[in-house]
């Protein structure tokens, strides 16, 4: 059994684009909702009047070009026919090349101004969940000021479960495996879900592989962020060698057992060890399952003891006893 975390299959946290004042918010915490679907609506009273500027300017710049234009296809004819002189000509075919790009300038002003006008509406950014609302009416709301989350969303239909398996059987998760799920809150439920990939990379700090399920939550009867264990099949992790934690000497050296030979003698082995399990710890260096570890070992144990394995109780296995 291995901790788990569960993450929906995205999530995104939603800001304003547009400064002004909430003007009214369509949905609540809970609230399921489709692609493009209304969240909340901005009262924008200075992109507003933008937006009426940029358009007059926008008119007045085309209006202006449209005279150019005219004027320079008859200053054209005129040079043709030599009435006019060549400069003459020359200026008025600048004079419509300036007020063109004054044009398309006031032009793309306005619909940089008409884009930033849509984001008056807020909308669900995919199909999925509120998760948190932090706005209310007459709320002041600041363009792109990430320390203002306007909404929390999250799609949960399927679901990401991410868990650790140590270095030494990273080898031994492939995409595909079958695994089980386990919920402690929801009486020990289990639900079967599949290795969709792994980070195919060893985290340094704590030498294991990331690994990542996907799991149906199309009933949505699992939250995300819930806290779940995974449970992996017999032959998932190879040989897993775990040792009771009253089985360690601390000693200057490291960690060490106490390993009884066959001739009852003792050996102090120097271990490496992996995932702590609570009350056993995983061994991932220096014993093998088949030795026989000493269970609360003394601190005077030393190598070349020699030690009476003590009979096991009825319906039960003794570890091996240290007794000179």
């Amino acid at each position: 059994m291995l901790p788990a975390e569960v993450k929906p299959w995205q999530e995104a946290s939603i800001f304003s684009r547009v400064n002004g004042y909430l003007k009214s918010w369509s949905v609540d915490i809970g609230a399921h909702l489709e692609q493009d679907q209304p969240l909340a609506e901005i009262d924008t009273p200075d992109l507003d009047h933008q937006l009426e500027q940029a358009r007059s300017q926008a008119a007045l710049a085309q209006k202006s070009y449209d005279l150019a234009k005219i004027t320079n296809e008859k200053w054209q004819r005129l040079w043709q026919q030599g009435v006019v002189s060549e400069l003459d000509a020359q200026n008025t075919a600048t004079a419509e090349a300036t007020t063109k790009a004054n044009a398309e300038a006031f032009a793309a002003n306005l619909r940089v101004l008409e884009q930033q006008v849509a984001f008056k509406r807020v909308t669900a950014p995919f199909a999925g969940v509120v998760t948190a609302r932090n706005v209310n009416v007459g709320d002041l709301i600041t363009a792109n000021n990430t320390s203002m989350e306007m909404f929390h969303f999250q799609q949960t239909n399927t679901l990401r479960v991410y868990f650790r398996v140590p270095q030494a059987n990273a080898s031994d998760i492939h995409v595909d495996q079958p695994i089980d799920v386990v919920f402690p809150d929801q009486a020990g439920r289990i639900v079967k879900a599949k290795v969709a990939t792994t980070s195919e990379s060893i985290t340094p700090n704590s030498r294991t592989l990331l690994v990542e399920l996907h799991l149906d939550n199309s009933n949505n009867q699992i939250q995300p962020g819930s806290y779940a264990q995974v449970r992996l099949p017999p032959n998932a992790l190879g040989q897993l060698v775990t040792v009771p934690n009253n089985t360690l000497l601390f000693r200057a050296q490291g960690l060490q057992v106490g390993v009884v030979r066959p001739d009852n003698s003792v050996e102090l082995r120097d271990i490496k060890v992996g995932r702590d399990f609570g009350t056993t710890i995983q061994v991932v260096q220096g014993i093998t399952p088949s030795d026989k570890i000493i269970l609360n070992p003394a601190d005077s144990l030393v190598t070349g003891d020699v030690v009476r394995i003590a009979a096991p109780p009825a319906a039960s296995v003794a570890p091996a006893v240290a007794k000179k």
